[in-house]
């Protein structure tokens, strides 16, 4: 290769990491367009923690539900309400879910999107949620029941004070894996007009007429979130195995 060939290549690469630089420039400083990315990581954040708290609650109830009422005469349709629940929550895309959710129950002019989002994608996750903690309650040993009702606990404290906690430590990784499919999950909320992560890049690069850098950029939020929380998980369940050795 000749000097003069290799200066015109060196040149085409210089050219091609200043459009580079340029263009990601154009979607994060320009007109100050990370305010819109601050805004839509507020709303996922927002959205993603209301759905975690329902789904938590909503899975541990219906999870518990089954157990205790498993074999109860007269409780039948409890278990039978509880199934009919995750059957359809997980036989039905969550978007599907979204659209009815909001255009059914939640009418009014001045619904609040995010509130509508945040319960959606709770009762969604609840359903695996349910799932996961039924698993955890089932690897117990019945033993343990039988051991707390011989000191004289009832079937509730039995329940929240020697299986939960036991069951928790055993279900934590696919528990903190649940929380972290909602959390991208919750990129479908654009569909009800709200400005979360993924609508307000596809709207900078709507300005941009160059999408691929504010999608990027997007995903890195996204990267950062999923790795925030992961790395909170692996910290919880050290101090859990912790406890366990103490």
């Amino acid at each position: 290769m000749s000097v003069l060939e290799g200066e015109g290549t060196l040149n085409a690469i210089l050219d091609w990491l200043n459009h580079i630089g340029q263009s990601y420039y154009n979607a994060f400083i320009t007109e100050q367009r990370y305010m819109f990315y601050l805004q839509g990581l507020g709303n996922t954040l927002l959205i993603s923690l209301l759905a975690i708290l329902i789904g938590a609650f909503l899975g541990v109830l219906v999870a518990v539900l089954r157990f205790s009422t498993a074999n109860k005469k007269g409780f039948g349709w409890v278990s039978k309400l509880c199934n009919l629940y995750i059957t359809i929550i997980r036989g039905t895309p969550v978007l599907l879910q979204l659209l009815i959710i909001y255009n059914l129950i939640f009418t009014a002019r001045n619904t609040n999107e995010i509130l509508v989002a945040g319960i959606c994608f709770g009762i969604n996750s609840g359903a695996y949620v349910a799932e996961i903690v039924r698993a955890g309650i089932e690897s117990i040993d019945k033993g343990q029941y039988e051991a707390g009702r011989s000191l004289g606990l009832n079937s509730s404290q039995t329940m929240f004070m020697i299986i939960m906690p036991q069951a928790i430590k055993n279900i934590l990784p696919a528990l903190g894996n649940e929380f972290i499919v909602l959390i991208k999950e919750t990129s479908v909320a654009s569909m009800i007009a709200i400005t979360d992560l993924t609508k307000a890049a596809s709207y900078i690069g709507s300005r941009t007429w160059d999408l691929l850098p504010p999608l990027f950029i997007a995903a890195v939020f996204y990267l950062i979130i999923v790795l925030g929380l992961t790395k909170l998980l692996h910290l919880f369940e050290r101090r859990m195995a912790q406890g366990d050795r103490n």
